[in-house]
């Protein structure tokens, strides 16, 4: 790999998620990375943005609770996908490696959870590789990607919800692309420079508060 290569890699992943530092007040309170409940009925597995504490993130949290609201007395756990959500867009695929990981064993363990794999701006890009979707097109290959998630355990996999997903831009959202076509549903806000030609920076810093929590709650819960 030369340097070349890697230096454009990650600038290419800089302009796609500057925008994601303009983040709310929300975002700078921690939340759990899992769920008491070690076999809740539904998992959200969520993978958050660029700069975000460990945890599920903002957008994680608000499509958790708007799920909730919609399954009754379901219970509800979740996971915040273990990696470094820096600059460094080359360790997104730790995020990739470890959703593996932990879907795996959950499909072990609990078989009988549904899981709902989500996440938001670079972490949407760590869906994309378990999705075997390169996040960012053709521009760069497959550096810094992972390994898309095992046939065994994705079909535990109920349902998809990515928010601001940078494949997007480029014609590949997981919606219709990707080993979770058909169950998935990949939101872009109007303008946003991450998943789209758009040019408002601030169009991808408010999923949380959109209409499209409760868009994605829906999808997700009438396929769990």
């Amino acid at each position: 790999m030369t340097f070349d290569l890697v230096r454009g890699w990650k600038l290419a992943a800089a302009t796609l998620i500057a925008a994601t530092t303009a983040l709310s007040p929300l975002s700078l309170r921690a939340l759990p990375t899992a769920s008491a409940d070690p076999c809740p009925d539904v998992e959200v597995v969520f993978a958050r943005g660029t700069s975000e504490p460990a945890g599920i993130g903002r957008v994680g949290q608000a499509l958790t609770d708007a799920l909730s609201s919609q399954l009754g007395g379901r219970s509800v756990g979740t996971y915040g996908v273990a990696y470094p959500a820096t600059y460094d867009f080359l360790e997104a695929a730790d995020g990739a490696n470890d959703a593996t990981a932990h879907i795996t064993a959950m499909s072990q363990q609990c078989p009988g959870t549904r899981i709902v794999l989500g996440g938001y701006s670079q972490g949407a890009a760590v869906v994309d590789m378990l999705a075997g979707v390169p996040p960012l097109g053709n521009r760069v290959g497959d550096i810094g990607s992972a390994p898309p998630l095992p046939a065994g355990a994705s079909g535990n996999v109920a349902a998809v919800a990515v928010f601001g997903n940078p494949s997007t831009k480029f014609g590949n959202p997981v919606s219709g692309t990707g080993a979770f076509a058909g169950k998935a549903i990949d939101l872009c806000s109007d303008g946003d420079p991450i998943c789209s030609g758009g040019r408002n920076p601030f169009a991808h810093t408010h999923y949380e508060s959109s209409a499209y929590i409760d868009q994605a709650a829906s999808f997700v819960a009438a396929r769990v």
